[in-house]
């Protein structure tokens, strides 16, 4: 089994290892899961922002949720594995990654 490119064991009648194909398919598809937080608000982790690995940085994230945003754009706050401090403050060029949670400033 160890040859078979792309396989993950699971047993879905007992639910055994459906974390871990969850998981692949996540990497396989090579996508991540961006996190939205309101000003003065809980984050929404019901419903994230979907985003191709390789156009995963802030000024994309801006442009998935509206292209007028990239212009009015001052600055973020993320907290999660891209950034050393949580929250730390961040620009345009941010490379975003997998579930962080981002609250964006607008001018």
């Amino acid at each position: 089994m160890e040859k078979v490119p792309q396989y993950v064991c699971i047993n879905a009648v007992n639910k055994w290892n459906l974390d871990e194909l969850v998981e692949r398919i996540w990497e396989e598809l090579d996508m991540i899961r961006v996190y939205t937080k309101p000003r003065k608000q809980l984050p929404d982790f019901s419903d994230p922002v979907i985003m191709k690995r390789r156009y995963s940085k802030v000024e994309d994230f801006c442009a998935n949720i509206h292209k007028s945003m990239v212009a009015s754009f001052k600055s973020a706050y993320v907290w999660g594995k891209s950034v050393k401090h949580n929250p730390q403050k961040v620009g345009k060029d941010h490379q975003l990654m997998d579930e962080d949670v981002i609250q964006v400033n607008k001018k």
